[in-house]
């Protein structure tokens, strides 16, 4: 470990303890928000001082077996201690330079999910059904809650566009990189001939915005329609213009929510929506300007990348950014992703560790 990261640990824990003894005080206690503010940074805190702590201590333990090593009675014992204690030191050096890696501020928020069918016709929306539902599953391995906004289904299954919302701890920080186009290899089931097709879907992760302020919209930018909203949801939902089309004239986004009962609750989701592309496309550039050669675009919205194909005659899913092949196909996609993002997650690590050093 060198000096510098050494000093920034120390200081990082110095903060917990500080955070600690303020979470103790009365007026602290007496304010809601910044008692909320100071427990979420002591919790961010707490895993990187844990981990502090058990590196010093194991600093002085492998002190005291090298010590030991020059009593030739000890000598056998502490050179096991010497090893073991070299090989934990070297684990806890490399979970402390995770630790102290810059958080992304929105990696605990929820998210938006879209996924629309790109190239291939029917067969294209099919498989936008198909990764809608795989994400679906995952999302309820994490216990997850998953409401669907608006949805357009294809003609023979599946979905022409899909937008959900996402509400999980942590559900940003595991899906943030599955924004990019999916391409799929396999025999329609429309397909008479058995020939393999190439189809695409398109993902896009956005996270919700908390605060109206991140973005400004004036009203006079918003065109905002009212109407009936069709498919499942109950004769109220089907029998009055609940439904909110939302379209911010300067950029030409539009969004739509038909979930809600309420039209008061679907124009406050439709506007959330709205936010969270916005802010997306202002990253997105400067995430391009900045940073063109990223191999993960974390968080750029970069749907014209393609990201991943699913194979399906090879039982084959292979991640284009990382070189990454999982003969896993039907576990993946049944929501089966801890492996496949995991490796994600990981090389944006050492990306991060890259630029640290």
């Amino acid at each position: 470990m060198t000096p510098s990261i050494r000093h920034k640990l120390a200081s990082l824990a110095e903060r917990h303890e500080e955070v600690g003894l303020l979470l103790a005080q009365p007026d602290v206690l007496a304010d809601g928000a910044r008692f909320r503010d100071l427990s979420r940074e002591y919790a961010q805190l707490e895993p990187l001082a844990t981990a502090l702590r058990e590196h010093d201590q194991a600093e002085r333990e492998l002190a005291e077996s090298r010590a030991m090593l020059a009593d030739p009675d000890m000598r056998e014992l502490a050179a096991d201690d010497v090893a073991r204690l070299e090989g934990r030191l070297a684990e806890l050096d490399g979970a402390l330079q995770i630790l102290l890696l810059p958080r992304d501020p929105r990696d605990e928020a929820n998210l938006f999910l879209e996924v629309r069918a790109g190239a291939g016709g029917d067969e294209a929306a099919i498989f936008a059904g198909d990764i809608f539902r795989m994400y679906a599953r995952y999302a309820e391995r994490q216990g997850w809650h998953v409401e669907i906004l608006s949805e357009h289904p294809g003609e023979h299954g599946g979905y022409k566009e899909v937008v959900a919302r996402v509400e999980g701890k942590g559900a940003f920080s595991r899906l943030k990189f599955e924004s990019g186009v999916h391409c799929v290899k396999r025999v329609p089931a429309t397909e008479s001939q058995g020939r393999v097709h190439t189809s695409t879907a398109t993902v896009a992760v956005l996270p919700e915005v908390d605060d109206i302020e991140d973005v400004e919209i004036a009203p006079s930018d918003l065109k905002i329609d009212t109407f009936r909203a069709s498919g499942a949801g109950g004769q109220h939902v089907n029998k009055t213009d609940s439904a909110i089309r939302i379209t911010h004239l300067p950029s030409g986004i539009v969004v739509e929510c038909q979930d809600e009962r309420s039209q008061h609750k679907n124009r406050a989701r439709a506007m959330s929506l709205l936010k969270a592309r916005l802010l997306d496309e202002a990253q997105s550039k400067q995430v391009a300007e900045q940073a063109e050669s990223r191999r993960l675009q974390v968080g750029s919205g970069d749907r014209s990348q393609r990201i991943r194909t699913y194979r399906y005659k090879d039982n084959l899913v292979t991640d284009h950014r990382v070189g990454l092949d999982l003969y896993r196909l039907p576990e993946i996609m049944q929501g089966d992703l801890d492996e496949l993002l995991g490796v994600l997650l990981r090389e944006h690590q050492a990306d991060q560790l890259k630029a640290l050093a």
